[in-house]
């Protein structure tokens, strides 16, 4: 925890021009437009959570069902609905595209940051909170998890903002801040489900025990507020479970959604059983890779916080008396806050980005001790100079090491031909069976760099002199002009890792097979009501039913997502054995076209034998028919 060296009132005198609240958020609108924004357009929708979470959000748009989630026509009731409904809005004002897929995800990513300047300007000062904008920006986390849509960058939103009200109402108690904070507690449990109010409420618990400040509760309106948390919360939890009765094992909604997503989950026994759990070791230490380069100044916060805390004793008695200054309620609050959520993902079950939310109290935290190491000059301050040095240096080598390991790929692929489909030159190494987010990147093999040249050169550069320039600033004490010189290193390698991201487009995505049978109806090649088939789980290939429009049937597809609704009623016939699809193949009316993803080619093969005709083959998925091409065309030419 980091203890404020002078209280808020201290704090408010006139910042320097620069560092006027009003230009640092045109600052950082400017930031966010050339990495966020620019990078809306492309690549395309993913298969995966993205595809699927892009269809279900078509379904809304087009059925105007604000209630039931539906992917491919089956009943998709794991997810809340917030993000689902702000996607169906994008569709409607924008159509559906990548853009309006990711533009939501985008947005919350600059109210964060924006967050964070509010919050940091209140408690720590104009600069910590220019910093933490910046920080929250140029995170490799931050922007890596924004690029597929899922929503934890809006939960990471609401949850702080519920928090910060929280700070704000028992600073001045007030209706305004109270009833906003249980608004944005609302629309957090509307973005996640019920882990929000274990967060905020094991916070706020925590806090109000720690500090006494229980004795304030009025000042939070817990009657009033929680009428109106209800209010916005319980509509749709009520509606979607009067809706979604008599699944599989007689259970619908209720048990689904609270018993086996929240409580099975976090217990690791959830079924089905598609998911996976980081190591210990790489769970704490990854943070290092999320939060960079920003993490490489963490060891400044931690000596600051200690120092802090020794100084203070904020638990005894006489620091609750002095508690009530809004950065040292403000400190308590993210600390308690941050700690919850890593400790309680590193006993559940977890992916890499479900500790999103602790992100941001994170970096402020360390751009406030760097503020002040940056403003210290007594000898006291001496060991957290020293430190700030050190983070600097150690930027600067891993920069170095970086751009070296760029530059062999570089040279060991010099004579390699560039290759447009990179998916035929990765390793395919299926690293925890790509139930992890960042199983493909353990692909990547030294041909893949001619594929990535541009981006790779432009790392490279910017790694070898980005971090030494802010280092060299830093020892001349121009602090500002440093911090710029670290953020803008990692803007730019963002930005040459969006170029990387789109060339990796034909592995991560099925786009391009979707256009090439939209290609074939057009050209009059096949005909529109052709039967498209996905082999294997619809998250294989979910971006294909998206960029299609229409429901497809599925082989062996009752399994992870789709496993659960596929028990209801009411369920359409679009699930096929594999035995169903040998004894229909060929034989139909319809034309059948069949999507093939690299891991079931075999089994495919295996099936159908050489009766199949090969449409397209992009990165090991495939596209077959069983039927020649011009049979369609053959038809409307006899008539």
């Amino acid at each position: 925890m980091i203890v404020a060296s002078h209280r808020d009132s201290e704090r408010k005198e006139l910042a320097p021009p620069a560092l006027r609240r009003s230009r640092v958020l045109l600052l950082l609108t400017g930031l966010w437009l050339v990495i966020y924004f620019a990078s809306l357009f492309a690549p395309p929708v993913l298969d995966d959570a993205d595809g699927t979470h892009a269809s279900a959000a078509r379904h809304m748009a087009l059925s105007g069902d604000l209630v039931t989630l539906k992917v491919d026509g089956i009943r998709y009731l794991e997810k809340a609905p917030l993000p689902y409904w702000l996607v169906a809005a994008s569709f409607r004002i924008f159509g559906f595209n990548t853009f309006a897929v990711h533009l939501p995800n985008a947005i919350a990513v600059l109210l964060l940051a924006f967050l964070g300047v509010l919050w940091a300007d209140r408690a720590f000062g104009i600069r910590a909170a220019l910093y933490t904008g910046i920080a929250v920006l140029t995170s490799a986390g931050v922007f890596l998890f924004t690029r597929i849509y899922i929503p934890e960058v809006m939960l990471s939103l609401f949850l702080c903002a519920a928090l910060y009200c929280l700070a704000s109402a028992l600073d001045k108690p007030e209706k305004m801040p109270a009833y906003a904070m249980w608004t944005a507690l609302a629309l957090a449990v509307l973005t996640k489900g019920l882990v929000a109010l274990v967060f905020f409420f094991g916070t706020a618990g925590i806090y109000l025990l720690l500090t006494g400040d229980y004795k304030r509760m009025r000042a939070l309106r817990p009657v009033s507020g929680f009428a109106l948390f209800l209010a916005i919360a319980a509509p749709w939890h009520i509606l979607a479970g009067l809706r979604n009765t008599g699944g599989m094992n007689g259970h619908g909604f209720f048990w689904f959604y609270f018993v086996n997503e929240h409580v099975l989950r976090f217990l690791g026994r959830r079924y089905p059983v598609d998911y996976n759990k980081l190591p210990g070791y790489l769970y704490w230490s990854l943070h290092l890779v999320w939060l960079f380069p920003w993490s490489l100044f963490l060891p400044v916060a931690c000596l600051k916080g200690y120092r802090g805390f020794v100084a203070r004793r904020p638990f005894s008695r006489r620091a609750r008396e002095h508690h009530s200054s809004f950065t040292n309620r403000s400190i308590l609050i993210l600390a308690l806050y941050s700690a919850l959520v890593l400790l309680f993902f590193a006993i559940s079950t977890n992916q890499e980005y479900y500790t999103f939310p602790a992100y941001l109290p994170l970096l402020m935290f360390t751009m406030a001790a760097i503020c002040s190491a940056e403003q210290s000059s007594g000898p006291s301050e001496y060991r957290l100079r020293r430190w700030l040095t050190a983070a600097h240096a150690a930027y600067t080598v891993a920069g170095v090491a970086v751009a070296a390991a760029l530059v062999y790929g570089l040279w060991s692929s010099r004579r390699l031909p560039f290759v447009p489909d990179i998916g035929v030159v990765l390793a395919h190494r299926g690293v925890g069976d790509y139930t992890l987010s960042m199983s493909s990147f353990f692909d990547l093999t030294g041909p893949s760099f001619a594929a990535l040249r541009l981006p790779a050169v432009i790392a490279a550069i910017t790694f070898a002199t980005g971090p030494a320039v802010a280092w060299i600033l830093r020892s001349r004490r121009r602090h500002l002009a440093s911090m710029v010189a670290v953020a803008g290193t990692s803007a730019v390698f963002l930005i040459a890792a969006q170029i990387a991201f789109v060339r990796f487009a034909p592995v991560l995505s099925s786009e391009n097979l979707a256009a090439k049978i939209q290609q074939l109806e057009d050209d009059h090649v096949i005909a529109r009501d052709s039967r498209v088939i996905l082999y294997g789980d619809q998250a294989y290939g979910s971006s294909i039913p998206f960029y299609l429009g229409k429901e497809v049937e599925l082989v062996n597809g009752r399994s992870t997502s789709m496993l659960f609704g596929s028990a209801f009623a009411d369920v359409p016939p679009v699930f096929l054995t594999p035995d169903e699809l040998f004894k229909q193949w060929g034989g139909g009316p319809a034309r059948m076209v069949l999507f093939v993803p690299p891991d079931k080619r075999d089994e495919v093969d295996q099936l159908l034998g050489k009766n199949k005709i090969l449409i397209e083959a992009v990165s090991g998925k495939a596209l077959f028919t069983d039927r020649p091409l011009d049979a369609w065309r053959t038809v409307l030419t006899s008539n």
